[in-house]
């Protein structure tokens, strides 16, 4: 199979992963009882790829994430801001709230998909990633953009801009675009759930692996 039949099958099987699904609280997962003692706190403001969808949410790969970094004494601290089903428009509207509640030092935005897959205007899409970004750097938090992949659904025209939609803004606005984390997952039908289109509970620890090993150096100060 060549890594373009590989991509697509990859989109394909993700067509519904990002769909609303019922919402979380817009508060966030509560801090960890390391949140006091913590020298970073991590912001995830994401979709149903961070909100553990089908899972319980200890399952999920954020909090995973937090028990690694716990257990390894890591002092990052992580707050579950995602909920199933959210846009860019979403997120936006629920950022200032949560930079004044958790304060963090690192923001990762891993919105975008269902801004794709609802067909919206991919200038739209950039203006709310910009503004998002914008308000993170003005409560001095450092962001971390999460690169997202779509099906081809509305064409290739489409596709190739909401794809080049995240390169732009991380560009533009000086910022890590953290690259797409389920293309080998997805693949892998023994780390799907039954429907086949949300990673289960087997998953999220390599999701978890693969985040801790690519967050970590852009959290901590180098030595």
């Amino acid at each position: 199979m060549s890594v373009f039949q590989r991509r697509r099958h990859v989109f394909v099987a993700l067509v519904f992963l990002l769909i609303p699904w019922s919402a979380l609280s817009d508060q966030g997962q509560p801090p960890s009882s390391q949140a006091d003692t913590a020298a970073y706190r991590l912001l995830v403001l994401g979709d149903s790829l961070s909100a553990a969808y089908g899972l319980k949410q200890h399952q999920g790969w954020v909090s995973l994430l937090q028990n690694i970094w716990r257990d390894d004494k890591v002092p990052i601290d992580v707050v579950n801001a995602a909920i199933s089903g959210e846009t860019t428009d979403g997120g936006l509207a629920r950022l200032p709230r949560l930079l004044e509640q958790h304060n963090p030092s690192h923001v990762l935005i891993e919105l975008g998909g269902n801004d794709g897959l609802q067909g919206h205007p991919v200038d739209k899409l950039k203006a709310n990633l910009t503004q998002m970004i914008t308000l993170a750097k003005a409560s001095d938090a450092t962001v971390l953009l999460q690169d997202m992949q779509i099906p081809t659904n509305y064409g290739k025209r489409y596709t190739d801009m909401f794809s080049q939609a995240f390169d732009d803004v991380a560009a533009e606005q000086n910022v890590v675009l953290v690259p797409f984390f389920l293309e080998s997952i997805a693949l892998d039908p023994s780390l799907m759930q039954r429907d086949k289109i949300h990673p289960n509970a087997d998953a999220q620890p390599q999701i978890a692996e693969w985040m801790n090993t690519t967050l970590k150096p852009l959290i901590l100060p180098a030595g």
